[in-house]
């Protein structure tokens, strides 16, 4: 069910506030250009800056307007335990395909925390969940012996691995069994990831590019990695520029490009510099998205 390519959405704002009617147009675009699935409120979907309301209504509108014609992987994480509950339980309930939990971050749990934090999700719902491991924000690096251990759990069933580390695949594939499902957390390297045995990427590019990701993503799991290479040097410059400043900014100011929705981020992201939008529209061009 979990595999190919699909967007970290990013979570639309008109003046500060929600934009449910343009997140619901991201949703039906998504789809129509062949994205296999959609994951709300992670960071790209700024989940640091929404209120829990704010958060759990993203959610539910996406997964209403989805209406199960693909999956989607709800962001459910958090520092606190007792929010992540919140966030699975409030998942489950509103029908998501699964909660994606990220390691918890700046409180540096150790591994043996970072099992309790993960059971204690488990086992408050009947949801997959999807572990986020990316040590680059969350300042911990759940290793591939406490991944294998978790992977024993029976709805604790992948992972978006944003550690950039390929060799970190075939470590999981170990650890955790052939058939645990690896997702990239990484755009740039998402090609190299699935030669590993991923199969797919929770991708930021494809809020801007979700057609050309989707057919990369089906390029190498159809074995076709001379196809897929062309793909990956047309997307690369777009996965650079988007990145220059936050991503989630790079994103949503390709989406205007696009017509899709505005720029806005809240604080403390602020709007991109005119040399980072001149790469993205440069970008964009190669692309053949403008």
């Amino acid at each position: 069910m979990f595999k190919g390519s699909m967007p970290a959405l990013v979570t639309p704002l008109q003046n500060g506030a929600l934009d449910l009617d343009a997140l619901k147009r991201l949703v039906e675009w998504h789809i129509a250009e062949g994205s296999s699935g959609l994951v709300p409120v992670g960071t790209t979907g700024e989940s640091p800056t929404l209120t829990h309301e704010e958060h759990e209504a993203v959610i539910a509108e996406v997964v209403k307007a989805a209406a199960g014609r693909v999956p989607v992987i709800a962001g459910a994480g958090s520092n606190n335990t007792v929010e992540t509950i919140r966030f699975v339980e409030f998942a489950q309930k509103v029908g998501a395909d699964a909660a994606l939990v990220v390691t918890p971050y700046y409180n540096k749990p150790t591994q043996r925390g970072l099992l309790a934090h993960f059971q204690a999700a488990h086992d408050c719902a009947d949801v997959p969940i999807i572990i986020y491991n990316i040590p680059g924000r969350s300042v911990v690096d759940m290793t591939p012996a406490t991944m294998g251990t978790l992977a024993k759990l029976p709805r604790i069933i992948g992972v978006k691995d944003a550690t950039g580390d390929i060799a970190r695949v075939s470590q999981q594939r170990a650890s955790c069994g052939a058939d645990f499902v690896q997702l990239s957390g990484e755009d740039a390297t998402a090609l190299g990831f699935n030669a590993h045995g991923g199969v797919g990427c929770i991708s930021v590019t494809a809020n801007v590019a979700p057609r050309l990701c989707a057919e990369f993503q089906a390029a190498t799991l159809a074995g076709d990695y001379s196809k897929a290479l062309e793909y990956q040097d047309k997307l690369m410059p777009l996965h650079e520029a988007i990145f220059i400043e936050p991503g989630l900014v790079g994103a949503k100011y390709g989406l205007s490009k696009l017509g899709l929705c505005s720029e806005d981020v809240r604080s403390p992201l602020t709007g991109l510099e005119d040399t980072t939008k001149a790469a993205i529209d440069a970008a964009m061009v190669q692309a053949g998205l403008l």
